[in-house]
């Protein structure tokens, strides 16, 4: 619980639902120091409820299976299904297909 108490980790997992993204993508969305994205993953991770994993140069996160904790999984679960219709997090829904790592450090 403790995990989920920031509104902006709260944020992070309802954008892991949609797809992996690594940690520029998740700072852009958010308007948020890279620093402070990277904590808030740590503490995410910690607690079981999101994985990282290597592709190429990137670290990408995901919602973890839960499968390490059942707690972790039920939290995961539960969020699926809350917080959809908030107005901030409908925003960062519709933003997220237009954001892409690439863009964002200027490759093409």
């Amino acid at each position: 619980m403790k995990a989920l108490s920031d509104p902006n980790r709260v944020k992070m997992m309802k954008m892991l639902q949609n797809r992996p993204l690594c940690v520029c993508e998740i700072k852009e969305a958010l308007g948020i120091a890279q620093s402070t994205t990277s904590k808030h993953l740590k503490i995410l991770e910690d607690a079981g409820l999101v994985r990282s994993f290597k592709d190429g140069l990137w670290v990408n996160y995901s919602l973890s299976d839960g499968s390490d904790s059942p707690f972790a999984a039920n939290m995961i679960g539960n969020l699926k299904h809350w917080l959809d219709n908030e107005p901030e997090i409908q925003e960062l829904n519709e933003m997220l297909p237009g954001i892409d790592r690439n863009d964002i450090v200027g490759k093409e």
